[in-house]
């Protein structure tokens, strides 16, 4: 799958809204209820006559991280996905993950970091053995270079701690 842009992701959860609705067990009301929008636009973006905004997708993709059908759509972490998307490279606060048991391909396995490239949106990330997240991004070389700069400080970490016991 090529880099998603916020237009690709806000045209595949709207067109997810009705069912990720429905999975929840929520009726129309309840579900512009909680997005903060009328009955009416809620019903237009359903109908596919209109897309959701910006705002809207990423309100959902907060609000219903947990749905079977966003996961299914756009990987383990909805929020990662955005956040790959609209900060092209970014290393966030180290944040625990899944592991990337279902939706992450492991690329890349040193020290204690790996490389991993989601199955469906196709962006990467490196988690290290605490399945904490450093960095997020669709630039793969990006994510390689971040990735050496890891295990070396890692080594030196090491280095150091071996100079200190002689």
């Amino acid at each position: 799958m090529a880099n998603l842009t916020k237009e690709d992701i806000q045209s595949i959860v709207s067109k997810k809204i009705r069912l990720i609705r429905n999975e929840y067990n929520f009726s129309q009301d309840r579900m512009a209820e909680v997005l903060g929008i009328s009955k009416k636009t809620l019903i237009q973006i359903e109908k596919e006559r209109n897309k959701a905004s910006w705002t809207l997708i990423m309100a959902i993709c907060g609000l219903f991280r947990e749905s079977e059908i966003l996961k299914m759509t756009l990987g383990e972490d909805p929020i990662e996905l955005l956040e790959a998307v609209i900060f092209e490279n970014i290393a966030v606060p180290r944040n625990v993950t899944g592991g990337g048991k279902v939706w992450w391909k492991n690329i890349e396995h040193k020290e204690k970091f790996k490389i991993q490239r989601n199955i469906i949106s196709s962006h990467y990330r490196i988690i290290d053995g605490n399945n904490r997240r450093w960095y997020s991004s669709y630039n793969r070389d990006y994510i390689f270079e971040k990735f050496q700069e890891l295990i070396k400080e890692v080594k030196d970490d090491e280095e150091k701690t071996e100079q200190v016991k002689l």
